[in-house]
């Protein structure tokens, strides 16, 4: 199990985190916590013409969750809202599908989170940073 859960991809954006910081002046801002593992979540952004146009997550927890955001954020850098909220809505239902599940080539790398689907427990953690995104583009 440990091997699905931490492929390669996974790794490096926990060793090697992308967008990790914080921003000087973002427009939306949201930190949501996983109170049942202890991870905390805080991504902020500035939206312009409708776009991501600059991301910065920061938080801690578990190194599921810190390439989460890394490889989320990476991907959402430049993407309209609409399209963030698509994403998010494809990758939390990619979490909870079947093991052998085909992995949708519209996550791109996002797919190297096939593992958590066979660890219920740890699919929040996956997930956390596209939750506070939306939470901070609601605002």
């Amino acid at each position: 199990m440990t091997a699905e859960l931490y492929q390669a991809l996974v790794v490096e954006h926990d060793r090697h985190p992308r967008h990790r910081g914080t921003l000087a002046h973002p427009t939306h801002a949201a930190t949501v916590d996983n109170p049942l593992c202890g991870d905390v979540a805080t991504v902020q952004v500035v939206v312009a013409d409708d776009r991501v146009a600059e991301i910065a997550c920061d938080g801690r927890g578990c190194a599921l969750s810190r390439a989460a955001a890394s490889l989320m954020a990476e991907r959402v850098a430049g993407v309209s809202i609409a399209e963030i909220r698509a994403l998010a809505a494809a990758f939390e239902a990619f979490v909870t599908e079947p093991v052998d599940a085909p992995v949708p080539a519209a996550l791109g790398d996002l797919g190297a989170f096939a593992g958590v689907r066979a660890a219920r427990s740890r699919r929040t953690c996956a997930t956390l940073p596209f939750r506070a995104l939306l939470a901070a583009l609601a605002r």
